[in-house]
């Protein structure tokens, strides 16, 4: 097994810890913590964590970075669900695992706060397809078997550092707080996703 396996599956639970916990003392206006469930059942439960963000306390750029994000989030999981049976990697496994919990998690939350009528409605519409490259996606499926480690380190790196650059412009720009807090956490735990990735392919 890996030496550095300890300590990736450390690493992996503070991501979790800091894309899923509650709201830190000092910002009170954090994002609310997603109840584990199922697809439907968190989609259900982040909807009503959602709708403590009213449509009209967003701003039009609030609602296009969530609608971009949960695009973003969507091609995530394809990615590492498209390899997660394949990985030879013990700790590059378990930082799959970790991607694939926290962005199940946000994106069933970024789905309840976006809007569904009135204005910004629209742009939900607009921002879920084109994130990361198909042919990155093909490069994987069709990847022998020794070298899907390589490989997914090498797309999920590229695709988690789109979104780190996403989050944090949104960071500067952004109008709620409590999105502005989520592109905080996103910029975060994406930025670290990226060292990480890096590091499991070291000897």
């Amino acid at each position: 097994m890996p030496r550095r396996t300890p300590l990736a599956s450390l690493v992996a639970a503070l991501l979790l810890t800091g894309a899923c916990a509650g709201p830190p003392t000092s910002s009170p206006s954090a994002l609310p913590q997603p109840a584990p469930a199922s697809p439907a059942g968190s989609a259900a439960g982040s909807a009503g964590a959602g709708s403590a963000i009213e449509a009209d306390a967003m701003s039009g750029i609030d609602v296009v970075f969530l609608s971009t994000m949960v695009g973003h989030s969507e091609r995530t999981l394809q990615i590492v669900r498209l390899a997660r049976d394949r990985v030879r990697d013990d700790a590059l496994r378990t930082l799959a695992a970790a991607v694939e919990a926290t962005e199940a998690d946000e994106l069933a939350a970024m789905r309840g706060w976006l809007p569904t009528t009135g204005p910004g409605a629209s742009a939900t519409a607009h921002h879920h397809d084109g994130h990361g490259d198909d042919a990155a996606l093909d490069r994987l499926r069709t990847a022998p078997d020794a070298d899907v480690d390589r490989v997914l380190r090498d797309v999920l790196a590229d695709h988690q550092r789109s979104a780190a650059d996403l989050a944090r412009s949104h960071v500067g720009v952004g109008r709620n707080e409590r999105v502005r807090d989520l592109a905080r956490r996103i910029e975060q735990s994406r930025t670290a996703e990226v060292e990480l990735l890096r590091g499991t392919g070291t000897p």
